[in-house]
């Protein structure tokens, strides 16, 4: 009989047995760190008795009060689905807990949606936006884990971890990730400290990637939040992010991911000591990170049902990918209202720069945060100003400043209707020192006024009158090449 791993610390087959028998006819499924039961319109989850240096489920008192703690930390993204805590009792007295949950759909779970190419951006636009709300309802962290030597020790702790994995993990491959990963870190150091103070820090869900997120009723719900370590899920809310952008990234969903980052990006609230779009040179770290998780997590699930390491491998090797160095570039797209620039720059915006592709900072998305509204809010009348237009552009331009500083590509999404507006883009690709470019689009009167008409919820205020008025400005010479969109749909 082969023996158990060294991290399992505890024999529960016959709680186990208990549970199935009671259960039955029940689907099993088995994790690294618990032991799940599929019955009727319920799910059971057993914690496993192991003990990892991130996770300890080592006694039955403390798997009873991480039991507790799972529920009460997912309810606040999914109540509909954590519904309390049972004890289960085995015939030879030994007892341990479980968490009650509603069952759903498992076709639902956004990992299986991916493999049958059922994603859209639309999705990821619904599920940006819900975990900008959640992070924005968190309280923020000043004297938890966060701290320069936290990223410091942590990052070690996760090359310890892939190293002692052996065999299982490519040692080659975590010898690059132990220099690399480091070197990642260490020029942004001053900046993890300022993200503490702005309050970035955040008791977040810590482990988002597709498969902890199912679709109910048509909305993405993030679940099975971390709940056994607040050193793990204490953390920067783009880190939280992460899981999702490099789940994407490593099914080869790039598109997607930016689509997640960007509609995060424009909705979470600004951190103005430690800006978001500054926070994006920590990004290549962050998901560096969270593959390398993945990969030494993979190999100790194989490692309890000696399955295959290949995947894990897979892993460390998208973790070296995100640290590839791709010079941040400038794009920015005019034109009138209604002539798809929004459109053109989140389908342009995956294939620039480094993974996950471009941050698009637009205007009616500047325009709304300067207002306090928010985004699907219309403006008050009387809000388009010259003088509110001039604090919109001045706004857009730091923004894409601070994304550019921080190595990160970024497109800028305005009608740019006066010259001084496309010298001021012109101007700061000049003082960034990096490669420019700028497009105008063009469509016949009568189709942009169909677009915005035809427009859903969106950033945008424009309507047919406005495209109507549009039409008369006096655009000077415009210098960036000229695209026909009549067929670039909105």
């Amino acid at each position: 009989m082969t023996a158990p791993p060294s991290f399992v610390v505890e024999d529960q087959s016959d709680v186990i047995a208990a549970l199935g028998k009671r259960l039955a006819p029940a689907k099993r499924i088995d994790t690294h760190g618990a032991v799940v039961f599929l019955s009727g319109d319920r799910a059971y989850k057993l914690k496993r008795a192991v003990k990892f240096p991130y996770m300890d489920f080592s006694t039955v008192e403390r798997r009873r009060a991480m039991c507790d703690a799972e529920v009460e930390i997912n309810r606040r993204l999914a109540p509909e689905i954590y519904l309390g805590v049972e004890e289960v009792r085995a015939e030879s007295g030994k007892s341990d807990w479980v968490v009650v949950m509603r069952r759903f759909d498992e076709d639902g779970l956004l990992d299986r949606m991916a493999e049958r190419g059922q994603l859209t951006p639309d999705l990821m636009a619904s599920l940006g936006a819900r975990i900008a709300r959640y992070h924005d309802s968190l309280a923020p962290i000043r004297d938890g884990f966060g701290r320069p030597d936290d990223y410091r020790q942590s990052v070690a702790a996760d090359i310890r971890q892939m190293r002692e994995q052996g065999e299982r993990l490519d040692a080659a491959a975590s010898e690059v990730l132990a220099d690399k990963m480091p070197a990642a870190l260490e020029p942004y150091i001053d900046l993890v400290a300022r993200r503490v103070e702005a309050g970035a820090i955040r008791r977040c869900h810590g482990d988002m990637h597709l498969r902890n997120i199912v679709l109910i009723d048509g909305k993405p719900v993030p679940f099975d939040a971390i709940e056994f370590s607040d050193r793990i899920a204490n953390i920067d809310v783009l880190y939280d992010l992460s899981f999702a952008l490099m789940d994407l990234c490593e099914r080869k969903l790039r598109p997607l991911a930016n689509r997640l980052l960007n509609e995060w990006i424009w909705r979470i609230a600004e951190l103005p000591s430690a800006p978001h779009h500054e926070a994006l040179a920590l990004l290549p770290m962050f998901l560096s990170r969270r593959a390398s998780i993945r990969a030494f997590v993979d190999a100790q699930a194989a490692a309890v049902g000696n399955g295959d390491t290949s995947r894990a491998r897979d892993y460390q090797r998208l973790a070296l990918s995100f640290l590839q160095p791709a010079p941040p570039r400038l794009m920015a797209i005019g034109g009138l209202s209604g002539s798809g620039k929004s459109t053109m720059a989140i389908r342009r915006a995956p294939g620039i720069g480094r993974l996950p592709g471009a941050v698009v900072v637009r205007s009616d998305v500047e325009r709304k945060r300067l207002a306090g509204l928010p985004l699907e809010e219309r403006m008050p009348a009387g809000s388009y100003t010259p003088e509110a237009s001039a604090r919109v552009y001045v706004a857009m331009i730091e923004r894409a400043r601070q994304a550019l500083r921080a190595g990160h590509s970024a497109i800028l999404d305005a009608v740019f209707s006066k010259p001084e507006e496309r010298q001021m883009a012109e101007a700061l690709a000049r003082e960034t020192g990096v490669p420019f470019e700028g497009l105008w689009l063009e469509v016949p009167k009568e189709v942009a006024q169909a677009r915005v008409a035809g427009r859903g919820a969106d950033a945008s205020d424009a309507t047919p009158a406005v495209v109507e008025r549009q039409f008369g400005y006096d655009l000077g010479d415009i210098r960036w090449r000229r695209l026909d969109a009549s067929a670039n749909g909105e």
